[in-house]
């Protein structure tokens, strides 16, 4: 049976763990195909908010496996966190997460070098969360890292310890102030990793193709966003994995001819945390608005979001490399009340309008182009089919649907599993 793919087609925090979490009932594995805790997926229902970080959003349905297969990275420590949550709220994980033993782990050293990398960049840092993400995929393309697999070795402490040696003796070659007590961190650590020994750890590749054999249906959840691609991204102010649709061929060991939907999740406008170009960035009123309407801050950093208007070039571009067969427009709602809406439908790069997104989108080689639109000033968070939404709203979905040649079947108004429309 195909697997079915949800990403994110800006630059993160387009909130797919809502979407994933809405559609988990049609599948039975949600799988979780690469990044860490660097991800933060909200999920709002009966009045509360769930952020999940390393676990798949499918984890509050009953009969439903999450897998974490091994394109992701692992914090122990962040994943008890997590798991305790869970336990608060009387979800029985145990019987429903699987870890795949390919999947790395992310050291307190791994945090320690990413700080220390970071400092040292002073003006030219990139905006990492901070959690050990970028040096853990170092590792892993090194052939140093530590996977899930090792820590049911016996001699799995003899290789922490080598590791952990060289990173300290990196972090002292960056020549910054990063102070620290590593005891204490392994402290923690090491009682965290006791806690993820008692979950079940398969060879997830095999799992995976079992299921398909079987006829289950699969749903892959990717984290942050396409534009944050390591290959595809705005480089170098990216991820250190791949986000997009062929991370979750690596991610999980799935066949490229084994791909059914490709849903793609973006904003009505756009986001971004953390530096990197922007060409849509809005510094006045309206910029203000959409954060403070949107509630845009990080769901892992707590970062205020930059905001803007949407752009139609990397939407675009995002859709073209994912393969996208459905769009998925989120936060509909946070533009009611703008009298115009403005849209880029085309870059000014250097003296030329081109409408692909080309090698380098910073502003001063990039001029957004825009098309203005009607706005809407109606409350859409109470309204549950399309025929109840403003004729703006359904002239502004037509428009990208035309630009894009993509279908929009699900439009959010609102952070509540419940505030889904279905086209």
């Amino acid at each position: 049976m195909a697997v079915d793919l949800l990403l994110g087609l800006q630059w993160g925090d387009e909130g797919k763990g809502k979407i994933v979490d809405v559609l988990t009932s049609k599948y039975n594995i949600i799988a979780r195909f690469q990044g860490g805790p660097n991800a933060g997926h909200t999920l709002v229902f009966n009045g509360k908010k769930h952020v999940l970080h390393t676990i798949p959003s499918g984890i509050f349905h009953e009969n439903k496996t999450n897998l974490v297969g091994n394109g992701v990275v692992i914090d122990p420590v962040i994943f008890k966190k997590e798991l305790d949550k869970l336990e608060e709220q009387n979800v029985d994980y145990r019987k429903s997460l699987l870890i795949s033993r390919k999947a790395h782990i992310i050291l307190p050293t791994h945090r320690l070098l990413d700080a220390a990398s970071e400092a040292s960049k002073g003006k030219a840092k990139i905006g990492s969360t901070l959690k050990g993400i970028g040096p853990t995929y170092m590792d892993k393309t090194g052939r140093n890292g530590i996977r899930v697999g090792d820590i049911e070795l016996a001699d799995w402490k003899d290789k922490y310890r080598t590791l952990a040696d060289k990173h300290e003796a990196m972090i002292a070659f960056y020549n910054v102030d990063v102070q620290y007590d590593l005891q204490e961190l392994e402290s923690e650590f090491f009682k965290s990793i006791e806690i993820l020994k008692s979950l079940k750890f398969i060879d997830s590749e095999e799992y995976l193709h079992q299921a398909q054999k079987r006829g289950e249906s699969i749903l892959a959840e990717g984290a942050q966003g396409s534009l944050l691609d390591i290959d595809f991204g705005t480089y170098p102010f990216v991820t250190s994995s791949n986000t997009t649709a062929a991370g979750a061929c690596t991610g999980l060991g799935i066949a490229p001819n084994k791909i059914g939907e490709v849903f793609g999740i973006f904003k009505a406008y756009t986001t971004r945390v953390g530096s990197g170009p922007f060409p849509t960035e809005l510094f006045d009123e309206d910029g203000e608005t959409m954060g403070r309407v949107g509630n845009e801050f990080g769901a892992t950093t707590g970062r205020p979001r930059r905001c803007g208007w949407l752009d139609l070039v990397a939407l675009r571009y995002a859709c073209q490399i994912n393969g996208v067969t459905q769009l998925i427009m989120m936060k509909g709602d946070v533009l009611s009340g703008f009298k115009t809406l403005k849209v880029c439908t085309a870059y000014n790069y250097k003296g030329d309008t081109i409408h692909h997104l080309p090698f380098n989108i910073e502003e001063e080689n990039v001029t957004p182009i825009y098309t203005e639109m009607k706005g809407w000033n109606a409350d859409l968070t109470e309204m549950t089919e399309a025929s109840q939404m403003p004729k703006p709203l359904m002239d502004y979905i037509k428009f990208l649907e035309k630009e894009l040649e993509i279908p929009i079947t699900i439009v959010s108004v609102g952070p509540d599993r419940k505030q889904t429309i279905i086209r």
